[in-house]
């Protein structure tokens, strides 16, 4: 299978649960957030580390909203911050801890080190209203 279809037949993996109206998470890859985009999904970018307590916490919150079912169409990309540095990069990142919501190609908000479930949540519904 060429890397090309690989990628395709990846990415509708993605967003078909999305289309299905479930809210997903899932690790950070460059094709299925374009496919994500593209279907004008409401995204949440999640840079994460397994050491950190403030990402945890932000962790926490996000799980409970992916069972809310306002946020049936939400997409979370979690960028791994020990692994994905260049990535992280690319969205103007400067440490793990930050969420950034978009809906479609559109950012709507980003938080950096906040652990306020109110904030995330509002950042969250940014996204997905």
């Amino acid at each position: 299978m060429s890397r090309l279809a690989f990628t395709l037949v990846f990415a509708t993996a993605i967003v078909a649960p999305v289309a299905a109206h479930a809210a997903t998470r899932v690790p950070f890859e460059q094709a299925s957030f374009a496919a994500a985009q593209a279907a004008n999904k409401p995204i949440l970018l999640e840079v994460h580390a397994w050491w950190c307590p403030t990402c945890a916490s932000q962790s926490r919150t996000i799980e409970a909203a992916l069972a809310d079912p306002r946020n049936r169409d939400l997409v979370v990309f979690r960028i791994n911050y020990d692994k994905q540095k260049p990535q992280w990069q690319a969205f103007g990142v400067h440490k793990q801890g930050t969420l950034i919501a978009y809906r479609g190609r559109h950012e709507t908000g980003r938080l950096e080190f906040v652990t306020d479930k109110a904030a995330i949540n509002a950042l969250i519904a940014r996204a997905t209203s």
